[in-house]
C-alpha cells in the first residue's frame, strides 16, 4: 500500500514519532523511508551573517546522521537522508513529487488561536499541497507501532470520504483490523439559522441512515469483514476525536474537503481542527 514514504524531520519530538511510526510500516510492508529535513535561511540572514548557512548545514547534518544511524540499527533496513535549502513545505512537496512518493510521514503540534488549537503551517499547506497521501503524528515515539487494529474512518457520502474507506480497505487488506464507518449529522440550526423539529430530526436521521446503509454494503464490496457503523450528531472535528477516543482507535482515515484562496491550496476546517486535537496518528487521502 505505501512503499515510498517520505517523513519531514525537524528533530522534534512529533516529527521522531512520524519517523518511527514510518519505520515500522515500512518494515512491515518491504517500505523504503526517506527522511527529508530543511534548511531555511532567508536573504537578510544571509546578508548579516553569512556564516550561518554553513553552521546550519553542519548541525542538520550532524542531527540527520545520528537519526540514521539510530533508526538502521533499530529497523533493520537503511534510511536515506536528504537536507535541502528551503521552506520546508516547498522542501518536502518536491521530494515526495520527484521520487513519487505513496505517502508522507509528518508531526505537527497545536497552538493556541481564538480559543481553540490550530494546526502548525507546515502541516497544513504540505496537506493541501500534497501529491499523495499524507500521515499526520501527534504522539510519543513509543506509542508509534506502524500497525492498526481500531481504524475510524468519518463518513460523509462525498468523493474524498469514499476514498478515504477504500484506503481503509486496502490497509485492512494488508492489516486486518476493525473499521468504525462514522457519519456525523450537522447542526444545520447553527449554520443557517433555522428550527429543527422532531419531524426534521427524524428525517435527518433516516437519511443519514440511508446513506450509511449502502456505504456499509460497499466497505463489505472492498473486503472489510470487521465493520461498525455509527451515526452521530454534533460538531464533526469534535465528535470524530471524542469517538476515536471512546472506541479507542490506532487511527484516524479521512478525507480533506479543502479550497483555493489566494492562489494556495487551503485545508478543510474539519480535517484541520481533527488533526489538531487527535492524539492518534490522522491520514488525510488524496
Amino acid at each position: 500500500m505505501y512503499k515510498k514514504i517520505v517523513v519531514g524531520f525537524d528533530g522534534s519530538e512529533y516529527s521522531k514519532a512520524a519517523l518511527a511510526e514510518a519505520g515500522h510500516w515500512a518494515k512491515l510492508h518491504e517500505g523504503k523511508v526517506t527522511l527529508v529535513h530543511s534548511v531555511y535561511f532567508d536573504q537578510e540572514e544571509f546578508g548579516i551573517l553569512p556564516e550561518l548557512l554553513s553552521k546550519r548545514f553542519d548541525a542538520a547534518r550532524k542531527m540527520c546522521g545520528d537519526v540514521k544511524t539510530t533508526f538502521e540499527k533499530e529497523f533493520g533496513f537503511g534510511l536515506e537522508t536528504k537536507i535541502i535549502e528551503g521552506e520546508a513545505p516547498e522542501t518536502l512537496l518536491r521530494v515526495a513529487s520527484e521520487i513519487g512518493a505513496d505517502l508522507i510521514a509528518m508531526g505537527t503540534y497545536g497552538r493556541k488561536g481564538l480559543g481553540r488549537l490550530i494546526m502548525g503551517s507546515v502541516t497544513s499547506r504540505v496537506i493541501a499541497e500534497s501529491p499523495c497521501d499524507v500521515l499526520v503524528v501527534k504522539r510519543p515515539c513509543t506509542e508509534c507501532l506502524g500497525r492498526y487494529e481500531s481504524i475510524l474512518v468519518p463518513y460523509d457520502g462525498s468523493e474524498p470520504s469514499r476514498i478515504a474507506l477504500a484506503r481503509a480497505a486496502e490497509l485492512t487488506a494488508e492489516n486486518p483490523a476493525h473499521i468504525i464507518l462514522l457519519y456525523i449529522i450537522p447542526r444545520y440550526e447553527e449554520m443557517i439559522n433555522f428550527i429543527r423539529t422532531e419531524g426534521i430530526q427524524q428525517l435527518l436521521y433516516k437519511e443519514a441512515e440511508r446513506m450509511m446503509q449502502g456505504a456499509a454494503s460497499t466497505a463489505r464490496k472492498l473486503g472489510i469483514s470487521s465493520l461498525d457503523v455509527r451515526i452521530d450528531e454534533g460538531n464533526a472535528a469534535d465528535r470524530i476525536v471524542a469517538i476515536s477516543e471512546e472506541t479507542k482507535s490506532d487511527i484516524i482515515i479521512m478525507g480533506s474537503s479543502g479550497w483555493r484562496k489566494l492562489n494556495r491550496a487551503i485545508i478543510g476546517s474539519v480535517a484541520e481542527r481533527t488533526i489538531s486535537n487527535s492524539s492518534v496518528p490522522v491520514i488525510i487521502v488524496r
